[in-house]
């Protein structure tokens, strides 16, 4: 599901891939629906790919975002009423194992404003059900 949203660089906001030519994507904003070409040139990243650093392994975008959904009770997160440390401190909350080194607020910052983006878009659940859908298939055969 996350692996059609994408983050632009240079363009502000997250979105849904609609179609895909030669050497370009048509994308379309999730929030206003706008309809963009995307070049080769520009840089995109699917937010499937995205993942957090943590104490041990990192962790995925899709796993996070669920535990801020949770944590958050599918309320939106007021972002500019945060500053760094309360970020942090926030964030600590909802991942206690998160690499407080690696890991900076405009980070976490990024990560909050895509969930409320998400939300708006009418996203509740991140993580991608694939493999419950394979172990049902296995199990039917």
């Amino acid at each position: 599901m996350l692996r059609t949203i994408l983050a632009i660089t240079g363009k502000p906001g997250l979105f849904k891939i609609i179609s895909h030519g030669n050497r370009m994507l048509l994308v379309e904003d999730l929030v206003s629906k706008k309809r963009t070409p995307v070049h080769g040139r520009d840089k995109a990243v699917s937010l499937g790919d995205i993942a957090m650093y943590t104490e041990g392994d990192d962790k995925p975008l899709s796993e996070i975002l669920d535990l801020v959904y949770a944590y958050q009770n599918g309320e939106k997160i007021d972002v500019k009423a945060l500053d760094n440390d309360a970020l942090r401190a926030k964030f600590g909350e909802i991942l206690p194992d998160f690499d407080r080194d690696r890991v900076y607020p405009s980070d976490i910052k990024k990560l909050f404003t895509w969930y409320n983006i998400l939300l708006e878009a009418g996203f509740t659940k991140f993580t991608e059900e694939a493999n419950e859908e394979e172990a049902e298939d296995a199990s039917e055969k």
